[in-house]
């Protein structure tokens, strides 16, 4: 620690303690709004007048939507609440408002700073009861109030609303230990107060207890906030609160402080936390499109609100839309790194689907035909950002979809290789960092491969399941066998110490990386194993299928092992030599591969977590071996069609692979110690390769090298 962190640290320290004698003593810490001092009230994305044109917009545009919020707020009036996953959650009559209810257990009413947030038998799943406190349950009774108009939906959002007033006393329980959750408490009043407006199902003095209660969380988030706990989402989610509550509740003595401090941090966050490419520093999607997220919803309010925009930060967010954009050109985002299953708009929302979701806000607020192309459709949180004139503007422009191209992100090293025929086809390649700072939300799968084809994730990454489980979930879930990569003697190319740390991070390193002609190239390495190194090749052959091999390099015997892991929509295997068919209803992929002596695959049963805290069944395809390294093993990945036949794979040699179909061959060459000779060729390239339709060569392709020979003869069009 420096300076600066040590007084930061101790001041908060010393305030925590003061904070909590004074409240005890009878302390009133929210203060006086400031009277006889007129104010202009700031301007929320609608004004009260906008309200029923947005709504008649919802009713006509999601009537889906529109009926699922009426129907959560019956669940909610019952006092059953959606949280992350898990659907219903029910709290009973009274809401125990510190308790988890999946795990039935309640958190401590002692002064916020000594909970052990983090500690499952103390409090149970912290996230679930956070989720609870985030009180984003409030915005659909109050939506659900205004499109049905029944007085009961508002009377019971205030009922609850006064009832977690007096048993969250401040600075008492969990609901106070964290201020990113603060945060989100803040900005769902402020969306209550403006979708109720003055309504008449409101009791006369709750405008004035709700300006209260902010006050007191703005405060809380100017004294507490994440400046060197969690510089990452938790901060830049504090600033976007206290920006908020800044600008829309101006009669607040702190206000204007408030205002220009958070805008501050929104700033300092756009150049702090967001990598060259666009791609947020924490090296997780799911934290990308929450920090995307923030920037939009506080640079459309400050735009309200005739706040200049600096350029930069409209170059960030246009970055940050841009890589959401290259990442999703088969529609739909790989899943890297933790996935924290809440929203900063709508928590339903919290499906791997809806990660595009800021790309049609996007689209309508830069004018970007692209943006519109990869978001597909109009999004309601559009609609309630950006009023219901956007939805002219999205439907007039004209979707342009660029062609498909294999894109590399070089800061967070994220790799895709594309196609779109006869399908959209992405094969996502993680060769980045593991993450900022000490990787909280990283996963120990340097080089592992996701792949997406039409809109559905086909290999996946497992997902998270949750932060502080009550077994080992969290460390499975984070661990290298959870992902598409190679793991050597069982371990972990990272230990993890903790929920959120590890014992070191692997160094990861794109070697090359070649796109265009009849194939794309990727080669990388990772010392997650040292001193054994694992290199990666990943070789595209357009429309037609993926090749993968993972090279072991060092001394002496280890076990090798593979992993794929397949979405769950697939659920039959069929064997066939070399490999297995993975099909559904609408799909069928071959794995096809070969490796060291005694290499045997088999199709296993294993979990993933399709959203935060739940865990479902899918399938694996699992290969090992005992091997003297160096070593190979050699994959295909194979989308096939209906009646579609895979060929066969055989080694010719030490780094040389042939894969046949009917008269067709596939030849690939890496000559890790040039030149390669094996079965009649010669090389001279780091990677080499060759099809050949009987005696005819159809394609060659030449890199690290100049010379591809076949029985002594050149073979014809290398380069």
């Amino acid at each position: 620690m420096g300076w600066p962190e040590i007084r930061a640290r101790a001041a908060q320290e010393t305030a925590k303690r003061w904070d909590t004698m004074r409240c005890r003593l009878g302390a009133d810490l929210a203060g006086p709004a400031r009277r006889g001092v007129r104010v202009e009230p700031g301007r929320f994305f609608f004004s009260p007048g906008e309200v029923p044109q947005i709504l008649e917009t919802l009713r006509r545009r999601f009537p889906e939507q529109a009926r699922a919020i009426v129907e959560g707020a019956w669940r909610i009036s019952e006092h059953r609440f959606d949280l992350l996953g898990r659907e219903g959650v029910g709290y009973g009559e009274d809401v125990d408002w510190h308790l988890d209810a999946v795990h039935g257990r309640r958190a401590p009413l002692a002064p916020w700073y000594r909970i052990r947030f983090l500690d499952f038998t103390e409090v149970g799943d912290h996230k679930i009861v956070w989720e609870l406190n985030r009180h984003q349950w409030m915005t659909t009774l109050a939506t659900a109030y205004r499109l049905t108009e029944q007085e009961h939906f508002a009377k019971e959002l205030v009922a609850l609303w006064y009832d977690w007033q007096r048993k969250n006393p401040y600075p008492f329980g969990i609901n106070w230990a964290s201020a990113l959750e603060v945060a989100f408490r803040s900005l769902s009043w402020l969306w209550t107060r403006e979708l109720l407006g003055e309504s008449l199902a409101l009791p006369a003095g709750f405008e004035s207890d709700l300006l209260r209660a902010l006050a007191l969380h703005g405060r809380h988030l100017e004294r507490y906030r994440s400046t060197y706990f969690a510089p990452n989402t938790h901060l830049l989610g504090e600033g976007v609160a206290l920006f908020f509550i800044g600008v829309l509740c101006p009669q607040l003595p702190a206000a204007r402080r408030w205002r220009e401090l958070g805008w501050s941090i929104v700033q300092r966050a756009a150049e702090r936390q967001v990598l060259a490419d666009g791609m947020h520093f924490e090296q997780a999607i799911y934290y990308h499109v929450y920090a995307v997220d923030f920037f939009l919803h506080a640079r459309i309010l400050a735009e309200r609100n005739g706040i200049d925009i600096p350029g930069a930060l409209d170059d960030t967010i246009g970055r940050m839309l841009a890589a959401l954009r290259d990442l999703s050109q088969a529609g739909a985002l790989p899943r890297f790194g933790d996935d924290d299953g809440g929203r900063v708009f709508d928590p339903r929302r919290n499906g791997p689907e809806c990660m595009t979701d800021p790309l049609s806000t996007g689209a309508i607020l830069y004018g970007r035909r692209d943006f519109k192309a990869a978001a597909g459709s109009l999004r309601e949180e559009s609609l309630w950002i950006l009023g219901s004139r956007a939805v002219d503007v999205f439907d007039a422009m004209a979707a342009t979809l660029a062609p498909p191209t294999s894109v590399r992100l070089p800061a967070s090293g994220i790799h895709a290789m594309v196609d779109a025929l006869p399908a959209r086809r992405q094969l996502f390649i993680d060769a980045g960092p593991q993450g900022a700072f000490t990787g909280g939300h990283g996963h120990a799968d340097a080089l592992s491969v996701q792949l997406a084809v039409d809109g559905a994730m086909w290999l996946i990454d497992p997902g998270t399941a949750s932060y502080v489980p009550p077994t080992a979930e969290r460390e499975a879930f984070r661990r290298t066998a959870a992902h598409n990569t190679l793991e050597v003697d069982g371990r972990s190319q990272a230990e993890p110490t903790g929920p959120f740390s590890w014992r070191r991070l692997t160094q990861t390193r794109a070697e090359a990386w070649v796109t265009g002609g009849p194939l794309d190239l990727f080669v990388g390495s990772h010392d997650g194993y040292r001193p054994i190194v694992h290199r990666r090749f990943v070789v595209g052959l357009r429309s037609r299928l993926w090749a993968v091999r993972d090279l072991a390099c060092g001394d002496g015997r280890h076990r090798l092992e593979s992993r794929w892991h397949l979405s769950p929509r697939f659920e039959h295997d069929e064997h066939i030599p070399g490999g297995v068919i993975l099909s559904c209803a609408s799909a069928r992929l071959a794995c096809v591969s070969g490796g060291p002596d005694g290499w045997r695959q088999q199709v296993e049963t294993t979990r993933w977590s399709p959203t935060y805290g739940i865990t479902d069944p899918c399938l694996v395809l699992h290969g090992s071996a005992q091997a003297t390294l160096p070593a190979e093993i050699f994959t295909l990945i194979i989308p096939l069609d209906e009646a579609e036949v895979p060929g066969r794979l055989e080694q010719l040699g030490p780094g040389a692979w042939r894969y046949r179909v009917g008269g067709r061959a596939d030849y690939f060459f890496f000559a890790d110690t040039a030149p390669l000779v094996v079965a009649g060729w010669r090389t001279d390239a780091a990677f080499a390769y060759c099809q050949l339709d009987g005696d005819a060569v159809r394609n060659v392709f030449l890199h690290g090298g100049h010379v591809l020979e076949r029985h002594g003869m050149r073979v014809s069009g290398a380069r």
